[in-house]
């Protein structure tokens, strides 16, 4: 048996390898699991009362949730089975946006999961939509209400039903966040996301004896695509009940893999250096010595016997008590959606957790470039090797070696629904899709991303500079979280920067700088001083034109619930050039 629709998925894991716990999820403070059989006559009952409810094939659907759980998939394979389109939303979408697409898309049924959600959908005001909750919430209708036994008729309808559909069928909808205007919803077919899915599975070590945990919006489709890719594997999927709780779901369901993106690794990070306060000074300084060597690790180095056994010591005195922090099992991270440093990847296989970085889009289902696990099959800086089926190409210009990145395959999108404009605009008559990435390759097939063809932007000298290379650099030291560069028509790039303040906080006390609290140390001299000197050292690595000669540190972190980040968590440029106008002006006045 092979698969080659999404909802073929847990029949196939079914076939072959069948699981006790194939879903699970917290309910009440519990873990709630679902074998692979219980799956499926959950997916008959739920698709029965979907289509007594009045459900169609190609009605949209939309599950606007805060976490993902077992229900959030067991309602889009419901779904996809009588052929209607689901609509995922993000959590953090906005009134105005959820609107628009409720309205674009032609949204019939909604699924939310708890009051918050609920209330956001109800204070739109749309009578023709039937709203159904996860949670049981007083004056809401349930979803229990959906499930439905079949009746013989009803049991051939669907299996009807079912073979009717197409692998070209549209599966889902699902709108990107963007920066300007209205969201984009980018149309994918089961033959998008499954060619995707078979292409990753000959990448990664997954199998039917390991346990996934999953903590990611399935509103994202990287998340969404690598459940669907566990399913087929026979992995165990746990769900997380939210960021929050990571540490505490790691050490219950001791995870093999799980899918990350650079903030979350970044805070693991500063979790492990507030341990250590705990040590005595020797243990810190072994400590220290631990994570500058690891952020310079070079698993493709030939070992020598001195290299060996520093590694084996810091390994027992440091990196195994990272290991024991997530459940101690784990055999691989994938991440994806924004950078990640280069020193932080080393740093955490140096403790022995694979990282691994991929590169994708919503349009191309996602995943175009992944660095595989297999020696020598990755590349720290880089995104990875182009996957199975899919082709990339650079188009350069006036001979560089970098230009916009091109791609081509089975996984591509057929454009955005209801924009044919907008498709014309990024897909070529032959199936070429414009990223509006910009990179290269290095080490002759890895790709390297260097920036957001859309950003770039020209100083008043008439010179052009890539803001994510700027920002990459600043990012890269250990003091700073968040950065953006800016310099339209300027004499020259200045930037905005949120300091990483847990180590800005340790620096301050090392050095008997009084600490008060984010809001003020962003104002204090002696702290501007040090940045200036941070700022100094990493201009000796950008060109005279990138280098940045102002800055203003700010206090709050940026978040997508903020508005400062998209959904995918890139910068969101024009609401942070619009929130700090007055910061960004005041670094050019004379």
């Amino acid at each position: 048996m092979n698969f080659q629709r999404l909802f073929d998925i847990l029949p196939y894991q079914l076939a072959k390898y069948p699981q006790k716990v194939a879903l699970a999820g917290r309910q009440h403070g519990t873990w709630k699991t679902y074998s692979t059989e219980e799956c499926l006559h959950t997916l008959r009952q739920l698709s029965t009362g979907l289509l007594r409810l009045g459900v169609n094939k190609d009605d949209k659907a939309s599950i606007l949730a805060h976490c993902g759980s077992p229900l959030w998939n067991l309602f889009d394979m419901a779904l996809q089975q009588i052929g209607a389109v689901v609509v995922p939303i993000h959590a953090t979408t906005l009134e105005k946006d959820l609107a628009y697409i409720f309205q674009d898309a032609g949204v019939k049924l909604c699924l939310v999961s708890n009051q918050e959600m609920l209330a956001k959908v109800k204070a739109l005001n749309n009578s023709s939509l039937s709203v159904f909750s996860f949670e049981k919430i007083p004056g809401g209708r349930h979803w229990e209400e959906l499930l439905a036994t079949p009746t013989p008729t009803e049991l051939e309808l669907l299996e009807a039903l079912k073979k009717s559909i197409a692998r070209t069928d549209l599966a889902t909808i699902i709108y990107t966040s963007g920066t300007t205007g209205q969201p984009k919803g980018v149309m994918l077919t089961h033959r998008n996301i499954v060619s995707n899915i078979k292409a990753i599975l000959t990448l990664v070590p997954v199998n039917y004896h390991k346990n996934a945990l999953s903590f990611l919006p399935l509103s994202h489709i990287l998340e969404r695509m690598v459940t669907y890719l566990y399913m087929a594997a026979g992995t165990s999927v746990w769900y997380g009940e939210s960021i929050d709780t990571i540490y505490k779901d790691m050490q219950e369901v001791r995870p093999h893999f799980f899918t990350a993106v650079p903030r979350i690794l970044e805070r693991m990070h500063d979790r492990a250096l507030e341990t250590r306060k705990s040590r005595g000074a020797l243990g810190r300084r072994l400590f220290d010595a631990a994570i500058a060597w690891g952020k310079d690790y070079d698993p493709l180095e030939k070992l020598s016997p001195l290299y060996w056994i520093r590694h084996q010591l810091f390994d027992w005195l440091v990196y195994r008590q990272w290991r024991k922090v997530l459940g101690g099992n784990v055999e691989g991270v994938v991440v994806g959606a924004a950078a990640l440093q280069p020193r932080l990847a080393k740093l955490f296989c140096a403790a022995g957790i694979p990282v691994r970085e991929g590169y994708g889009l919503t349009e191309s289902s996602p995943v175009v470039a992944f660095n595989h696990f297999e020696p020598g099959l990755y590349r720290f800086g880089t995104v990875g090797i182009p996957v199975p089926g899919v082709e990339v190409k650079i188009e350069v210009e006036n001979g560089s070696e970098e230009g916009e990145i091109l791609v081509k395959g089975p996984n591509v999108t057929n454009g955005y629904y209801n924009q044919p404009g907008e498709t014309a605009a990024v897909l070529t008559p032959d199936g070429w899709l414009h990223t509006g990435d910009v990179g290269k390759f290095v080490h002759r097939r890895f790709l390297q991303i260097t920036d957001r063809k859309r950003d770039i932007f020209k100083t008043s000298s008439g010179k052009f500079v890539a803001p994510q290379r700027v920002e990459n650099a600043l990012i890269a030291s250990p003091y700073i979280q968040q950065a953006m560069a800016v310099g339209y028509n300027q004499p020259f790039v200045a930037a905005l920067i949120v300091p990483e303040f847990a180590a800005l906080e340790r620096w301050c006390r090392e050095n008997n700088i009084h600490w008060t609290g984010p809001q003020f140390m962003a104002l204090n001299p002696k702290v501007l001083k040090f940045m200036e000197g941070i700022l100094e050292d990493i201009n000796q690595s950008l060109e005279p034109h990138e280098q940045v000669r102002k800055f203003t540190l700010l206090h709050g972190e940026w978040t997508a619930a903020g508005g400062e980040l998209t959904f995918t968590l890139k910068l969101a440029r024009n609401v942070l050039k619009e929130k700090f106008r007055k910061e960004i002006e005041a670094m050019y006045k004379v």
